[in-house]
């Protein structure tokens, strides 16, 4: 079992419940167990800060979700959710069920702001920032004076995390919507209705919460290192330079980039020793990845001892083993298969002939498959299987009956392959503060490690350009939820500039509306608070 001592302990029985037809989200969770209750104690600080962390994997106190914390349309965590709304319409995933799990508007491109996806991703992030804001307005220091000295440096401590699981969140309502109800631990708790963040102001606000995190010896920075599974400085500086890297999408101002400062906040990972390549990258996606905590800078922690969940790790390695296929599950780690998704072929060709490459990240399965679409997207014999995360431990052991308890491998979110390349691509966009010679040297280590040290794996000078980084980020990072934010940035997403099958809802592909860059409030909050707009919509 996975030895993280914060991240699902007990939770008090917090039985939290929200309603997503609010005027307010900023109310107080309704719980069995009051708030007076809860934080009377110095030690209940922590078992609330382990309830926020969870709440991005758990969808409920029961297994699976039972006990729901949030009632929502499709009835799953935020973590499986995200991953359709960052996947499913990318030239990656190819879903199979699509209407049983509501994927058609998403696969297609054609979502409306009825989106179930949508709506209920967005709900779980208000949700996750309610729980940071009631948490933060407990650490204020008139309330801690009745614990002792150590219990409060303690407690200001957990503030700073609670701090950044709110930044993470807001970071993901500006990727995703690009505005959301403008909330903090200052806003009144009832009878009020937030004011509107645009995607300048979220911006600005989550860029100075994360500043403020990572002030060496600030009284409200984060730890230098922490808990696996847990914020650190590390994890706040990567956030930071995703944050920049984005930052003429996010701004929509052509003339405000801040590409410099994003190789700033990755060279503050990349020149700390504590960090390199895992050699096997096979081993940053099996159930024993919590032990790569020398790359994997930020994970959301899945066990199937102590938090079970359909969503995480379990969605990744199940959905990805087809169940019509000739795979054997047990290769996997797993009991059965659920055939969720499929790759679509432009990422699979990214890799040039699968049987005769040497990059070691070309996981997939081929055996009985055909590369690209004749016809419908859902046929589960086009498209090859994925084969990148598993539920193997390091001995090639399962690590859980992943039928009845899900996967126990975790969800890497933030990774130092993601910061080498960040810092490579913001260079070539200009920014300042590596050559391009250690650019050059950035990308060719995560070449490396892909190609086993053979020198074949190096590229020259000369083929280090956007669109290179841009494919080589599609190697690398395939399945970890960033491909959509990455199309978006190089201007491919909606545009003809990039088709592949199936965009757009046709099978050779086709341009769709820009207003599909971002997902649309959900109408049942336009209603709530007059303060949003769907002006795309």
């Amino acid at each position: 079992m996975k030895k993280i001592n914060i991240l699902f302990g007990f939770i008090l029985g917090i039985n939290l419940l929200f309603c997503s037809c609010t005027d307010d989200l900023n109310q107080l969770p309704i719980t069995e167990t009051t708030s007076k209750d809860v934080y009377a104690k110095a030690a209940n600080y922590k078992s609330v800060l382990a309830k926020i962390y969870a709440s991005y994997i758990l969808a409920g106190q029961g297994q699976g979700g039972d006990n729901g914390d949030l009632t929502t349309i499709n009835g799953q965590d935020y973590s499986r959710g995200y991953f359709n709304l960052q996947e499913a319409g990318t030239d990656e995933v190819a879903n199979t069920w699509l209407s049983g799990n509501n994927l058609v508007d998403l696969t297609y491109m054609n979502w409306s702001s009825k989106d179930s996806w949508a709506s209920d991703s967005y709900y779980w992030l208000f949700f996750n920032i309610t729980l940071c804001n009631e948490f933060i307005r407990h650490c204020a220091d008139s309330e801690l004076t009745k614990f002792s000295p150590a219990e409060q440096n303690e407690i200001h401590a957990f503030k700073a995390e609670a701090r950044f699981m709110r930044a993470f969140s807001y970071w993901m309502v500006l990727d995703l919507y690009r505005q959301g109800p403008k909330v903090d631990e200052t806003t009144p708790a009832t009878g009020f209705i937030p004011e509107a963040y645009d995607g300048i102001e979220l911006f600005d606000f989550i860029e100075k919460e994360l500043k403020e995190l990572v002030i060496e010896g600030g009284a409200n920075s984060l730890p230098d290192t922490n808990e696996y599974g847990r914020a650190s400085k590390p994890t706040a500086w990567a956030l930071l330079a995703r944050l920049y890297l984005n930052s003429s999408v996010y701004r929509g101002k052509v003339d405000t980039k801040y590409y410099t400062e994003c190789i700033t906040a990755c060279h503050k990972i990349i020149s700390n020793p504590t960090f390199y390549l895992e050699p096997d990258y096979a081993k940053l996606f099996n159930a024993d990845n919590h032990k790569r905590t020398h790359e994997i800078l930020f994970a959301l922690v899945c066990d199937a001892t102590t938090s079970v969940t359909w969503g995480g790790g379990t969605y990744l390695v199940c959905g990805s083993c087809g169940n019509s296929s000739s795979q054997n599950p047990e290769k996997y780690g797993l009991t059965n298969g659920w055939g969720m998704f499929r790759a679509r072929g432009e990422i699979t060709s990214k890799f040039g002939d699968l049987s005769t490459t040497l990059d070691s990240r070309a996981m997939f399965y081929t055996d009985g498959q055909e590369q690209y679409f004749t016809g419908a997207i859902d046929n589960q014999s086009e498209g090859y299987f994925f084969e990148k995360f598993t539920n193997l431990t390091d001995e090639g052991v399962a690590a859980s009956n992943s039928a009845a308890t899900g996967c126990s491998t975790d969800y890497p979110m933030i990774r130092l392959a993601d910061v080498y390349l960040m810092a490579a691509e913001a260079l070539l966009r200009g920014g300042a503060g590596i050559s391009r010679t250690e650019a050059l040297e950035l990308v060719n280590k995560v070449r490396m490690r892909a190609y086993k040290n053979d020198e074949k794996g190096k590229i020259t000078d000369g083929e280090l350009t956007l669109d290179f980084i841009l494919d080589e980020r599609g190697r690398e990072l395939y399945l970890e939820s960033i491909r959509r934010t990455d199309l978006i940035r190089f201007d491919k997403f909606t545009t003809d500039s990039y088709i592949w099958q199936w965009k757009g809802g046709v099978l050779d592909g086709r341009a769709v509306n820009a207003k599909y860059n971002i997902y649309p409030i959900p109408a049942t909050d336009l209603t709530a608070n007059p303060n949003l707009t769907n002006s795309l919509y």
